[in-house]
């Protein structure tokens, strides 16, 4: 982040609110914030400039789309040079099935999340990344036979009481 600036407890309530609810009005935010509007929107403002807040999204139910096939898959390179790791990151940043991406300790070196329209669209996908950018040294894929909601909630909740807000 280029701007970095010193968060407080009401910055994090404020991010923590957004996150469960992007679609608020600046009032109702304020409110549950307790600050009034003029400085609620402020300091919207200030974490967006800041890089903290990064836009807007709408949380979908793909299952309702269809029947969709998601997948986690751990990717191994063949080595870890930059230039391996550069030119991999690369060839991601082209595939529009995949979701997230991590790059990882342990005995993996990325886990990336798929969303593909059936088990040979996955197959297809993950062979372009295998086969054509030649990086991967292994790779394991976990198909999903059941993900739930967790309800509403905010990630950034648990930061703020970790650290004694």
């Amino acid at each position: 982040m280029e701007n970095a600036m010193k968060l407080d407890e009401i910055d994090l309530r404020i991010m923590a609110e957004l996150e469960k609810n992007g679609r608020m009005t600046n009032s109702f935010l304020a409110e549950r914030v307790g600050l009034s509007p003029s400085p609620c929107l402020v300091r919207v403002g200030r974490l967006e400039q800041a890089g903290y807040i990064t836009g807007y999204r709408a949380r979908l139910n793909i299952s309702a789309i269809g029947e969709l096939v998601t997948v986690f898959t751990e990717i191994t390179l063949h080595d870890r040079r930059m230039a391996t790791i550069s030119r991999f990151e690369q060839k991601l940043k082209t595939v529009e099935e995949l979701c997230e991406c991590a790059r990882v300790s342990g005995d993996c070196d990325y886990i990336l999340k798929f969303v593909t329209r059936s088990v040979a669209h996955y197959s297809e996908t993950i062979m372009k990344i295998v086969d054509e950018s030649a990086l991967v040294d292994r790779y394991f894929s976990y198909f999903v036979v059941r993900s739930f909601d967790l309800g509403e909630r905010a990630y950034i909740d648990h930061l703020d009481r970790a650290r004694g807000g």
